[in-house]
């Protein structure tokens, strides 16, 4: 099987165009064509008036061997790769030796469960958080009704952070060995559309990606998995042997149970700081990595399909359109748009009492009135939160509460409208741009909740993102705060064995040991960290 790539066709082009365009491209007579299968699809629309599909393809001719041998020089026509999973290891029949634990429940945690049941090693799910259905009526408790569960809300509870998101499952990270693949395959298999198989920029969804990480729990547990939801690791028992080497021996549980374990996986995301902070105090070897901080910014969604798509607007092959910018700041700054959420809405993401956190999240459908995105100042460990591996913690709870002063100490978001937000004064009214943040925007000025060099670049930025994307810098466009947990303030240091650099036994993964940024990142992350917990405890040889 060949694959081809990079093959452009008009938006409105037919099945049989497709295949004529293959047969033209790859110079062969139609009958030498046998199959044709989307791999991936995107779009090119730096044209707006000739917007075209950019395909990658498997296809099967008559004479594969004479197409490779013309194109030999040719990056665009290949050999298709062999994109199948391939399990390290395997259990042997019968298994009774030590089960792994996975400590957190998102998409990091879920693919590294999953794998680890299917190679026969029944993982142990420990969730501080509640199953996904009934996390989802305690997150609506605080975005109907401004009532905050530490312990169940956006960032924990089954499905981690990315359950109330656009469900995003694109990455830029290098993937030589196709484990993306290997996570889409799954997410398609527990009920994801099938179409996150050929998209160039795939998403679920918040609705579907509660259904599907049901489906994912079901399989974990019928391969001998077990859950044990709203449970907390509340210690870590660490050993120090003779010549001064730690060991993993087991977790204090919330719930009052010592589990005596030797591998961990450490899966928890970006927000779970008393994991962090015991970690610290534990000895394990951690160090401060740079994040960024800002606000949501909103615009109606015909106004950036419009910006994106000129007359095209409204395709439906197209769809809601996104944009990405960023821009240096004369404070040396990077400014930047992040988790762009086309048709969405902004959400309430706090998990601490006395703190207002936004995010965005999209249904499948991505049909909302608006379009949102993190419009975040990059901030580093030298520069901003010297001296102590923990330090962003701080610097993030600090201008979490500043922005749940600033909005009424009532989880109400301070919002401004970008016009004010410019010229430096308070707003009093909304213009032509309704915010959607539940439970409720209290309009303010936005300065007093962000450090000054985040105002000042991003005041330097707006004209500039408006004359790239028409319509994004105008003075109705609304901004809620605060944008802080754009990624893991933290790096849990592994080696090459994916064990924590002094801890043995304990293996970070995922976003909030600072390995990912994003559902397939953080999955993909997962697989490889199971994958290597399994080899130690089922080397080669055994599972052979």
């Amino acid at each position: 099987m060949l694959r081809l790539t990079d093959l452009a066709l008009p938006l409105d082009h037919t099945p049989a165009d497709l295949d004529a365009a293959v047969v033209s491209r790859l110079e062969i007579a139609p009958t030498d064509l046998e199959r044709v299968t989307v791999v991936r699809r995107g779009n090119d629309a730096r044209r707006k008036n000739a917007i075209k599909l950019i395909y990658s393809l498997d296809v099967e001719v008559r004479d594969e061997a004479d197409v490779l041998a013309r194109f030999a020089g040719d990056q665009h026509v290949r050999p298709a790769p062999d994109t199948a999973y391939k399990f390290v290891t395997r259990a042997p029949e019968g298994y009774a030796g030590p089960r792994p634990v996975v400590i957190g429940a998102g998409p990091c945690g879920l693919l590294a469960a999953l794998v680890l049941a299917q190679m026969g090693l029944r993982p142990i799910i420990i969730e501080r958080g509640k199953a996904v259905r009934e996390r989802t009526q305690d997150t609506w408790g605080l975005w109907r009704r401004s009532e905050l569960n530490p312990e169940s809300n956006v960032q924990f509870g089954e499905g981690g952070a990315g359950t109330f998101s656009d469900g995003k499952l694109y990455s830029r990270i290098k993937d030589s060995r196709h484990l993306g693949r290997k996570v889409l395959t799954e997410f398609v298999k527990a009920g994801a559309p099938d179409d996150i198989l050929t998209e160039a920029h795939p998403h679920i969804g918040t609705f579907r990606l509660v259904t599907m990480v049901m489906s994912m729990r079901e399989t974990i547990e019928a391969l001998g998995g077990e859950y044990r939801f709203s449970t907390r690791v509340d210690d870590f028992a660490i050993e120090e042997g003779a010549d001064g080497a730690r060991r993993l021996k087991g977790l204090h549980l919330s719930d009052g149970e010592f589990l005596e374990t030797g591998h961990v996986i450490m899966a928890v995301g970006h927000s779970a700081r008393d994991t962090f902070e015991v970690l610290h105090e534990r000895g394990v070897h951690v160090e401060a990595k740079p994040f960024a901080i800002g606000v949501r910014i909103e615009h109606p969604q015909s106004w950036i399909d419009k910006a994106r798509f000129g007359p095209c607007a409204g395709n439906p092959i197209l769809g809601a359109a996104s944009y990405a910018t960023s821009y240096q700041a004369g404070n040396g700054r990077t400014v930047y748009s992040f988790c762009m959420c086309p048709g969405g809405r902004v959400v309430a993401s706090s998990s601490e009492e006395g703190g207002v956190v936004t995010n965005g999240m999209s249904q499948y459908s991505r049909a909302e009135f608006n379009a949102n995105s993190g419009l975040v100042v990059d901030i580093t460990p030298e520069r901003d939160f010297p001296g102590h591996p923990l330090a962003g913690i701080a610097l993030q709870r600090k201008f979490e509460k500043l922005a749940f002063t600033a909005g009424g100490s009532t989880y109400k978001a301070p919002g401004q409208k970008l016009g004010d937000f410019l010229a430096g004064r308070a707003s009093t009214e909304l213009g032509e741009v309704i915010p959607s943040y539940q439970p409720g925007v209290h309009l303010t000025d936005l300065a007093q909740c962000l450090p000054d060099y985040v105002v000042e670049a991003i005041r330097e930025a707006l004209p500039v993102f408006g004359r790239q994307v028409p319509g994004y810098d105008h003075p109705d466009v609304v901004m809620t705060g605060v944008e802080t947990r754009t990624s893991s303030p933290v790096r849990f240091t592994r080696g090459r064995d994916f064990q924590s650099l002094n801890t043995r036994g304990l293996y970070p993964a995922g976003e909030g040991a600072g390995y990912a940024g994003g559902i397939l990142s953080a999955a993909v992350d997962g697989i490889r960290v199971a994958e290597a917990l399994a080899l130690d405890l089922v080397p080669v040889e055994a599972g052979a």
